[in-house]
């Protein structure tokens, strides 16, 4: 994977821009129903917790697909739903590790970020910079240096 969407939970403020922008682009109406990112609020820490596919290197939702309407798209990497396959019988939703995968209803169909062909737009309005495009390595990297930094303060032993 190239580049994934990264979310910074700390940073986000919970104002669900990326929700409505989302909902616009992919179906032309302000709806955060129709959105591929979820904004998840835990209410007893008052944190919010932006929720996006994270385009799994070995993805579960495309492995539990019996239609295989689930493919990683030769140009961007991104994992895609092929609607016209699509039966809408929810294996996916039951496998995605993040809970990414949405059901709509009316449609009866599954949804998931499809990383606007490269440019998401949840990215490009979020004013507090909580979402982010990154290559996928960089991330990795970032994390192992953060988890070292924690080792070595000991503060990761001490939230153990």
């Amino acid at each position: 994977m190239e580049k994934i969407i990264v979310v910074d939970h700390a940073k986000c403020t919970g104002c669900r821009l990326c929700e409505l922008v989302c909902s616009v682009v992919h179906h032309g109406v302000s709806n955060p129903e129709k959105s591929r990112i979820r904004i998840i609020k835990w209410e007893s820490e008052g944190v919010y917790v932006p929720t996006v596919c994270q385009q799994c290197e070995d993805a579960p939702c495309m492995n539990a697909c019996p239609q295989k309407a689930i493919f990683r798209d030769a140009d961007t990497d991104a994992v895609l739903i092929d609607y016209s396959k699509c039966i809408g019988c929810r294996f996916c939703v039951a496998v995605c590790p993040f809970g990414a995968m949405v059901y709509n209803s009316a449609e009866k169909k599954v949804f998931k970020c499809d990383l606007c062909g490269g440019n998401p737009q949840c990215v490009r309005f979020c004013d507090v910079k909580a979402v982010s495009f990154a290559p996928a390595e960089k991330i990795s990297y970032d994390k192992k240096r953060i988890t070292a930094e924690k080792l070595h303060s000991g503060k990761l032993y001490a939230a153990l």
